[in-house]
């Protein structure tokens, strides 16, 4: 059984997902206006991502008993000034998701609620990889200085990043 306070972090953590996954949709529709399909691609693939996050967390709530409540999803932005500013937001918000899964895990460690704590090592690995996906490709288009050679190539490379299709892999 998980305790009410759990809920209620994995709950807000729901809701930080599907925020994220909007977000990356958002960020997509804006490069698909900028006829950027690869970077497009990755975004929408990001989204993607996003939402199999809060699924896992959605269902694991349920598989302990708890009670998931879905609260509004805030309206992420819409307009970007350039490719570099979509990532560099993009980087830092993948950041502050790190830190609220650490908040997370201090939590279940705080109740002693191994379940959860086993259950976030997934997401605390994770987010090294989102982390690290991200600053890739804001130092790439930072080297090329929004170059539209260079945007062409890193827009072509984006393009072939495979979808994931389930939140184990």
């Amino acid at each position: 059984m998980i305790s009410k306070n759990m809920e209620k972090q994995l709950n807000e953590q729901i809701n930080a997902e599907m925020y994220s996954s909007y977000l990356y949709l958002s960020m997509s529709a804006y490069f698909e206006e900028e006829s950027l399909s690869g970077f497009a691609s990755w975004m929408k693939t990001q989204a993607q991502e996003e939402l199999l996050h809060a699924m896992k967390i959605y269902d694991f709530v349920l598989e302990r008993g708890g009670r998931v409540t879905l609260e509004a999803i805030e309206k992420p932005p819409a307009k970007w000034s350039s490719p570099f500013e979509v990532f560099e937001q993009a980087f830092e918000h993948e950041k502050k998701v790190t830190n609220m899964i650490y908040g997370l895990v201090e939590a279940a460690r705080d109740e002693k609620d191994w379940a959860a704590d086993s259950m976030l090592k997934w997401f605390v690995d994770e987010q090294v990889e989102e982390e690290a996906s991200a600053e890739e490709v804001v130092e790439k288009i930072r080297m090329t200085k929004d170059a539209p050679h260079a945007l062409y190539m890193i827009n072509k490379e984006l393009g072939a990043r495979p979808p994931k299709l389930n939140a184990s892999g």
